[in-house]
């Protein structure tokens, strides 16, 4: 750490303001296209932490 200057810290800067300024962009850009072929993935999402937390109470009061 001692080698990082105050050079490095702006360019770190820089960098990460451009990077996720292009991210959000290109989300953006293409959030019609995601809602046609991902429109179910939060019921999927939903089952799957349902699956899980259901497990998880199984183990903690049935299997102890």
């Amino acid at each position: 750490m001692e080698n990082i200057t105050t050079g490095h810290w702006i360019f770190a800067g820089i960098f990460l303001t451009a990077f996720v300024g292009y991210l959000i962009w290109s989300y953006r850009k293409d959030l019609n296209l995601h809602k046609i072929q991902y429109g179910g993935s939060g019921y999927f999402l939903g089952g799957l932490l349902l699956i899980l937390f259901l497990l998880y109470i199984v183990k903690q009061f049935v299997l102890s």
